[in-house]
């Protein structure tokens, strides 16, 4: 039983990496796209005057937007990556032989899930590199919490783009979500700013933000510094993981929105 589980979840994590990896061109190349656009446009020209003033909380401001636009281009690349890939296998019924087949829900969770974290860790390499154009200087403080919750945002945000794939109907449908609520939640959630920057009211505000607490959780990872507590932002990680994993195995054991 533990070589059928092994073999089923590696035979989807292989099949995950070798869809995104075979149109690397529409997966990898536009996020370094993106960004170079951001450092140039963030970095280049708003930062020269940010700087000018004693940088971000004392720290150039090109330095301290790297680890926003990492996360952003992980929390992005993890959703969609899921998200189209399970819509792609329900929309063609092939789906339907995986939940037949001898697999627990679980190993089809995670087979998913993994290709999804693969083409994220890629991704946060690429956004990286293409920093190191712009950046002189790029300093880890703590690697332990950078690599935890670069994993977790990933496998958060895969699992987010599984229950919306299970729930469309449409190629649209999956598109509501990104345009919704991710791209709100991320431009608000402390990628180009410092929460400290903004009246009192507004901190509050900021703080019921979940994207907030994943962007300063890696910055603290890189740069040390970080808006909220590290000790909470992680406990809220690994929660939300735990209720949208429950939640997605409970879809697949239904077969909701899967089985007519």
């Amino acid at each position: 039983m533990a070589s059928l589980t092994y073999t089923a979840l590696k035979t989807i994590w292989i099949k995950e990496c070798t869809r995104f990896l075979r149109i690397w061109v529409q997966t990898l190349v536009p996020p370094a796209i993106t960004m170079t656009l951001y450092f140039v446009i963030f970095g280049n020209i708003i930062g020269t005057r940010i700087d000018a003033s004693g940088g971000m909380n004392g720290i150039p401001y090109m330095e301290f937007i790297v680890p926003g636009l990492i996360m952003m281009s992980v929390i992005t690349n993890s959703y969609s990556n899921v998200a189209s890939s399970f819509f792609s296998a329900k929309f063609q019924r092939n789906i339907e032989e995986m939940l037949v087949a001898p697999v627990s829900s679980a190993v089809i969770i995670a087979g998913y899930v993994g290709g999804s974290l693969a083409r994220a860790l890629i991704v946060a390499c690429i956004v990286t590199v293409v920093s190191f154009i712009f950046v002189d200087n790029i300093q880890i403080y703590h690697a332990g919490i950078l690599i935890l919750t670069v994993v977790l945002t990933s496998t958060l945000f895969s699992l987010g783009g599984l229950i919306n794939a299970v729930h469309a109907k449409t190629f649209d449908d999956i598109s509501i979500v990104p345009t919704f609520v991710l791209t709100p939640l991320t431009y608000l959630g402390g990628v180009f700013f410092s929460i400290s920057m903004l009246p009192e009211i507004w901190q509050n505000i900021a703080q019921i933000n979940p994207v907030l607490y994943m962007v300063n959780a890696f910055r603290y990872g890189f740069l040390g510094v970080t808006d909220v507590n590290i000790g909470l932002a992680l406990g809220l990680l690994i929660g939300f993981n735990l209720i949208l994993f429950a939640l997605a195995y409970t879809l697949l054991q239904r077969g909701a929105g899967i089985r007519s």
